[in-house]
């Protein structure tokens, strides 16, 4: 009966986990667009990243789609992760940054798919942008759930 709490309680703090920091990594997103949209030369569109938290704040559902696509589009990988997590009893914080970063690029990739040939400078500025608010992500989801992982109970516990 332990161990099946020791579970359900892990899962819940996976969840939580994955709740807070997908939120905490759209407003990192948020944060390094208008950081960099100070910056000399930086892409037109950098202003609208910069100000578009102001939208999703005057604008609530918007907000709400946004949060939630995030979620859709970042829920499998994410999942992986974290049962490997669970399972290897990985507590390392920068792998679950790592982890965060990959989760994140992947999830943009399934948004706007296109062939390496494509891709242009401002679009592989994207991608670091997200990968940063990924790190971001990871380093929140191992503050919540990621220093105790694993579905083993310590030995102090049995």
């Amino acid at each position: 009966m332990a161990t099946a709490k020791h579970i359900l309680m892990r899962i819940l703090m996976i969840l939580a986990g994955y709740f807070v920091s997908v939120l905490a990594g759209l407003i990192a997103v948020a944060a390094i667009y208008g950081a960099l949209s100070s910056l000399p030369n930086a892409p037109d569109y950098f202003d609208v990243m910069g100000v578009s938290p102001i939208a999703v704040l005057v604008v609530p559902p918007l907000g709400m789609f946004v949060y939630f696509l995030t979620i859709v589009v970042t829920a499998l990988q994410t999942l992986i992760f974290a049962l490997i997590a669970e399972f290897f009893s990985l507590r390392n914080f920068l792998l679950h940054m790592v982890f965060g970063a990959a989760a994140a690029v992947s999830g943009f990739a399934l948004i706007w798919p296109s062939a390496p040939e494509d891709m242009d400078p401002e679009r592989w500025a994207d991608i670091g942008i997200i990968a940063a608010a990924g790190l971001v992500a990871g380093l929140i989801y191992w503050l919540i759930a990621g220093r105790d992982a694993g579905f083993q109970r310590p030995l102090l516990e049995r």
